[in-house]
């Protein structure tokens, strides 16, 4: 399955917001093995947006670059076949 250039987030610290430089994305909850299903996400017009799997309140800042988050650690890197 092809990930293309859609970043890709987790809370696997339990962090209450998360900002994020993209308004779509996909949210995986927490690191595997304790991911949920991998989740597109899109924000529309809105600049910010809740999980309902994991209830991770992502909110949308425009001075990050697209893949980047703060914190930084709720940036995850899918492996690629």
């Amino acid at each position: 399955m092809a990930h293309g250039g859609v970043p890709h987030f987790h809370n696997t610290d339990g962090v209450a917001q998360i900002e994020i430089g993209a308004k779509e994305f996909q949210c995986i909850g927490a690191l595997p093995p304790f991911d949920h299903p991998h989740v597109y996400l899109d924000m529309g017009a809105d600049n910010e947006i809740v999980c309902p799997y994991c209830s991770t309140h992502y909110v949308y800042n425009s001075k990050l670059k697209a893949g980047s988050a703060n914190p930084l650690s709720a940036i995850f890197t899918p492996v690629t076949a």
